[in-house]
């Protein structure tokens, strides 16, 4: 009795099955290793603007109860991926008390730059916030340039090019 060792499929529809079943796996492994890369969130650490000298820094404060902040994100996950090379920064403070409500918020809503939780609001006071979400872009000096109350979505234009005439 003979075994074959090699596969012959001829059948058209058995060999684009295959073969969409092999990009599938190999588009959830490579999702598996991009997940695994992204920050991981971490607590208020005395928060110094001057460890990023030579950097232009985007600090946005939000809240998972903040509908806007829900828009922001992906915009700012779109500035990280344009802008990271050019050295900008962007660090988003959550200001949460219960720490799990912001972790639901990233489950839904991921962010592919770093994010500080400060649940006392210490930097909230320090750059006296009066709302959510609340911006303020720094300088390559460590200068604050421009403040921003809220988020547009008709002004993320004009957010963009405020960090490209600092950039």
């Amino acid at each position: 009795m003979r075994f074959r060792t090699t596969c012959s499929i001829r059948n058209p529809f058995v060999l684009m099955l295959s073969f969409v079943f092999r990009l599938i796996i190999i588009f959830a492994l490579s999702n598996a290793v991009i997940a695994s890369e992204k920050i991981k969130p971490t607590q208020l650490d005395n928060f110094d603007i001057s460890q990023y000298k030579g950097k232009v820094v985007y600090l946005d404060f939000w809240a998972s109860w903040c509908i806007p902040c829900r828009k922001s994100f992906p915009w700012m996950n779109q500035m990280h991926n344009k802008y990271a090379d050019k050295n900008l920064v962007i660090i988003a403070v959550n200001l949460d008390k219960k720490q799990i409500l912001a972790e639901k918020f990233l489950e839904q809503t991921p962010a592919n730059f770093k994010i500080i939780y400060d649940p006392k609001g210490q930097l909230a006071k320090k750059y006296k916030i009066k709302g959510m979400p609340s911006s303020i872009i720094f300088n390559s000096s460590g200068e604050i340039v421009v403040a921003h109350t809220g988020f547009f979505v008709k002004k993320t234009l004009q957010y963009e090019k405020q960090l490209q005439s600092l950039l």
